[in-house]
């Protein structure tokens, strides 16, 4: 599995382990949406699911030395204990294991310039790892629940992005209409990232990236779902790149 070697192009892409059902079976499995895969797929990437490995989130440069590209994806709720904080009464169904494994994933990423894109959850965690916060109930702050009105269904919504920035050039336009289901946010943001997206009309920030990376990007939607997709498109054009270098 040498990416140089065969060739490939390969994008990890990290899981939560949940329960599912399948056939007679109902039992606990790492698993991804397959969106993830198939957008990877039709940038010409290879898809590797990366579930959560205590020996990895100790040492994570061997795994990273390995993979050209990695997308943290979205899932359950940020372990405010990851930022220092206590939870609120609307913080559910935390994985801690899953966020340090994530969080080591991201700082070596960053410390490596290995290709990153971080997807709803993915994005603040990126946040995290900088040493930011979150904002744990959105409700709260924002006085509605437009970011996630009803559970399993996405919402769509406007986001400006900053004109001249990567994310901006990678979607070709400077505000687009996003898919989006969350309840968390980005307050103090993390050391190096810049704020490149905010969302119309509330402003929160729906998008960063970390400055003085070749493509290290967040983004609170999801662009997985999208039948054209740019953005985890340049991850994979982005990876591919430092392969060839």
């Amino acid at each position: 599995m040498t990416s140089g070697a065969e060739g490939a192009c390969l994008i990890g892409i990290t899981a939560a382990t949940e329960t599912a059902r399948w056939g007679a079976w109902d039992q606990p499995a790492d698993l991804a949406p397959t969106g993830y895969a198939l957008t990877v797929q039709r940038a010409g990437g290879v898809a590797v699911l990366l579930p959560t490995d205590p020996a990895v989130t100790d040492e994570p440069m061997p795994l990273l030395t390995r993979l050209d590209g990695l997308i943290l994806t979205g899932g359950v709720d940020v372990d405010p204990a990851s930022y220092g904080s206590e939870a609120a009464p609307g913080t559910t169904d935390i994985r801690p294991e899953r966020d340090r494994f994530e969080i080591a994933l991201a700082k070596a990423a960053l410390e490596s310039d290995l290709p990153l894109l971080g997807i709803c959850r993915g994005f603040q965690l990126i946040n995290v790892a900088a040493g930011g916060d979150l904002v744990q109930h959105l409700p709260d702050l924002l006085g509605h629940e437009r970011h996630r009105t009803v559970p399993g269904r996405f919402d769509e919504h406007e986001v400006k992005l900053t004109e001249g920035s990567k994310i901006a050039r990678l979607c070709g336009t400077d505000q687009l209409t996003v898919t989006s289901h969350h309840h968390q946010g980005l307050d103090r943001v993390g050391d190096g990232l810049e704020v490149t997206g905010i969302a119309i009309p509330d402003r929160i920030a729906e998008a960063v990236e970390v400055t003085g990376q070749h493509f290290a990007i967040g983004v609170q939607w999801h662009p997985e779902i999208e039948e054209h997709d740019s953005l985890i498109a340049g991850l994979v054009d982005a990876a591919r790149a430092r392969m060839d270098s």
